[in-house]
């Protein structure tokens, strides 16, 4: 039974990195749903990997902090001629090259690349294929389960995810002139995905949360590309503007009796 509803339904996904990235698990979810997946890619040779990952899918090339590439993609989508039902974007970078420093070490061009490429290609990537969607599509993003947890290992990208989480409403309000388009997140929770584990200091707090989860065991990819396909599909109408939290319970269990007795 397709509970979902997606079968057939074209979704744009962009974001995929490698095997082990949420948007491979979204799409891959949304495939065995039957959807018609389409992905994005931010250079030539992620097509190349992606491409063997999800044979027979379309595989764009489109780097989000260029306006002229953007409008590109956006211009071949629209010559498939086939509307899109959904939109799921999973893109983020912060550069951390020079190691996690104090927060207020951050620099303005760390600071605002990251709201470029993190935050603001929602924006850039909605309005430009808006004239592909259908008056009743979803666009998903994926964001982190708190923004107000001052977690050193994050360097500064919470404050760029609360940007990011804020921006749908004010997009679920500007769409809404014109359609019923829905703008949600994930809140996903601490993940083993490869660019997590590039974070400086990531894999200590990861290895925290599997203990405070209160299941001891960690929030796997798999569940939150399970939200994000639930979201973007007709099943989720009523939910618009909002963040869905998946941590597996992580926030509620921070006094746990174990951990406390550790400290």
């Amino acid at each position: 039974m397709d509970y979902l509803k997606l079968d057939g339904k074209r979704i744009i996904i962009f974001g995929v990195a490698n095997k082990k990235s949420v948007a491979a698990f979204v799409g891959k979810t949304l495939e065995e749903a039957g959807a018609d997946t389409v992905y994005v890619v931010r250079t030539p040779k992620r097509q190349e990997e992606v491409t063997k990952l999800f044979p027979g899918r379309p595989v764009y090339v489109c780097d989000v902090e260029k306006q002229d590439e953007i409008d590109r993609v956006a211009s071949q989508l629209a010559e498939a001629n086939i509307p899109i039902q959904g939109v799921c974007h999973s893109i983020a970078f912060a550069d951390y090259s020079d190691g996690i420093k104090p927060f207020h070490e951050t620099t303005r061009r760390q600071f605002l690349q990251a709201v470029d490429i993190s935050c603001f290609s929602l924006i850039a990537i909605s309005n430009a294929l808006k004239p592909c969607m259908v008056a009743d599509a979803s666009v998903v993003t994926i964001s982190i389960s708190t923004t107000k947890m001052a977690s050193e290992s994050y360097g500064f990208m919470a404050p760029v995810k609360a940007a990011l989480d804020s921006s749908l409403a004010f997009l679920a309000k500007s769409f809404s002139r014109f359609s019923q388009v829905r703008f949600n997140a994930v809140g996903a929770g601490l993940l083993k995905t490869s660019a997590s584990a590039g974070i400086p200091g990531y894999v200590d707090a990861y290895l925290f949360a599997e203990r405070a989860i209160p299941r001891k065991d960690g929030l796997t990819t798999q569940e939150v590309a399970n939200v994000a396909a639930f979201l973007l599909s007709p099943r989720s109408s009523g939910i618009n503007a909002q963040t869905l939290v998946v941590d597996a319970g992580m926030c509620i269990n921070y006094f746990d009796q174990e951990i406390i007795g550790r400290v």
